[in-house]
């Protein structure tokens, strides 16, 4: 009986051991993930996603940014086309354009610079 409580003791320090390590490499990577959003906010840059539609009246392709009071679009006249895929995360620049909405729900924009996530 002394042997199996052994075993078992054992068996369970090495199982929660593992758990531990798990943890520490998710906080880790959290961690790196939210100064590398500082870093970039810092540099200028705006977090994004790219958003796609094919209803009438839309923009054909929109970069969508939350923020705490709420989501707005923006209209890229110069997307390059490897960003131009539905739910692609990005970091970007932009500057406004002086001319009329091609739709509704975004404001044109002009691509400075811009990165995936």
């Amino acid at each position: 009986m002394n042997y199996f409580n052994t075993l078992t003791l054992f068996f369970l320090l090495i199982l929660f051991s593992c758990n531990s390590t798990n943890k520490s490499v998710s906080t880790t990577s959290e961690k790196e993930t939210q100064i590398e959003s500082k870093n970039m906010i810092e540099d200028g840059f705006t977090n994004g996603t790219i958003t796609t539609s094919k209803k009438e009246g839309d923009c054909p392709i929109t970069i969508k940014v939350e923020r705490k009071e709420g989501a707005y679009y923006l209209d890229p006249i110069n997307l390059p086309e490897d960003f131009q895929k539905d739910g692609e995360k990005v970091w970007f620049k932009y500057g406004g354009l002086k001319m009329m909405n091609r739709c509704n729900k975004a404001s044109p924009v002009s691509i400075i610079e811009i990165q995936k996530q």
